[in-house]
């Protein structure tokens, strides 16, 4: 066991979780309607204490286990036979459990932003349980815990570059959010803005900060990979939520706060899939390109697909992890082959069975609340509370 490295995932475990709660919490809770944020809250607290506990009993083990390339087995169920002094490379293999589980806490969680203030609670929480197991899993082991897509595998002995989750975690969300708001529907008034933008900002400083754990901790070592990798991370965020500002203030005459944050994030979601392999300035051009990159396709998913994925999961975390899955090969990286195979393999993996795993439990529990839950607003139709006295 290495101290040093064990020390620096030990705080990396903290810091992503910190991206969920309170982090993605905030973001999103100021992005809808006052009747609806304690729903955000409710779904981000429920999913992060599931997820953790579906990630011991099965999740690690189909993710880390060691059968082969398509997935990892049972051989650590529960974790039964781990101990303190058990190891995986230079850490505690209980340490590197946990790392991984704050990933399987917010992957499903990023999700929540496509159908918000429209979905019934008990749909979204046994639908997110299967989900993780199903497809986040297994395509972490593909990936991540050698199976078929990593080194060795279908594309040779160089395959799949993923550093923090492109593909694992962003294109993953970000498919199953966009199927997802198209089979939901549309919000009944999707019109109406964000009723705390200092929300909105508080949640995406967390997010941001949160991030350096995420990208610098997915090298599993404190080095120079882990510091250049957060490095990375900050300067793409910053370069990212600037071009979003400034593209903001050419085409529509203002910037916004929602904006410049939102561009915050879709630079955090490009570098993520490049952080622990590009330079400081290469880092800057992935942020540039993505905060003008994921701002048209905002615009493109919400006026001319006329999608309601109501909080940009796509548009924002989708686009900007494929767009740096891609620039992973255009910096030498990776072959473009196993960039794209990744990329198109995992992806419709991802949308079948999302549909599946989405029609098997509206069996049981009905996707969408109805008309008058949804008019009052979920936080009292749902859970019997209210965030504010007069709300909008």
């Amino acid at each position: 066991m290495n101290g040093a490295d064990t020390a620096w995932v030990s705080m990396a475990t903290a810091l992503v979780l910190l991206m969920t709660l309170p982090g993605l919490a905030l973001f999103y809770g100021g992005l809808v309607r006052a009747r609806s944020v304690l729903s955000i809250f409710m779904q981000c607290f429920a999913l992060a204490a599931a997820m953790s506990l579906l990630w011991l009993l099965a999740g690690y083990s189909i993710a880390f286990g060691d059968v082969g390339g398509v997935w990892g087995g049972l051989s650590r169920l529960g974790m039964i036979g781990v101990t303190a002094d058990s190891l995986r490379g230079t850490l505690p293999e209980i340490l590197f459990f946990a790392f991984q589980m704050t990933f399987a806490v917010i992957t499903p969680a990023l999700i929540l932003g496509a159908f918000v203030e429209r979905v019934n609670f008990w749909w979204v929480f046994t639908f997110s349980a299967v989900w993780m197991l199903l497809v986040y899993a297994p395509v972490a082991h593909w990936i991540w815990g050698a199976g078929f897509l990593s080194d060795g595998g279908i594309f040779g002995d160089k395959g799949t570059r993923d550093f923090a989750g492109g593909i694992v975690v962003h294109e993953t969300a970000a498919l199953a959010a966009l199927l997802l708001a198209v089979m939901i529907g549309p919000r009944r008034n999707r019109h109406t803005p964000p009723h705390n933008p200092g929300m909105v900002a508080i949640g995406a400083g967390l997010l941001w900060v949160g991030w350096f754990g995420f990208n610098g901790g997915s090298e599993l070592a404190a080095d120079g990979t882990a510091a250049m990798a957060i490095t990375a991370t900050h300067l793409s965020a910053a370069a990212a939520s600037l071009s979003w500002m400034f593209w903001e203030r050419i085409k529509f005459g203002r910037a916004s706060l929602v904006g410049i944050v939102t561009g915050a994030i879709a630079g955090l979601a490009s570098v993520t899939p490049a952080s622990g392999y590009v330079s400081p300035l290469q880092a800057v051009i992935i942020g540039t390109v993505a905060g003008i990159l994921c701002q048209e396709s905002v615009l493109i998913v919400r006026e001319r697909l006329k999608l309601d994925d109501s909080l940009d999961v796509f548009a924002v975390h989708g686009v900007g992890g494929i767009f740096g899955t891609i620039m992973v090969a255009v910096y030498g990286a990776a072959s473009f082959t196993a960039q794209f195979g990744a990329l198109i393999i995992v992806g419709l993996y991802t949308i079948a069975l999302t549909w599946g795993i989405a029609r098997a439990v509206a069996l049981v529990f009905p996707m969408r609340v109805d008309k008058e839950s949804e008019t009052n607003g979920l936080d009292i139709s749902t859970h019997g509370e209210r965030a504010y006295d007069l709300n909008s």
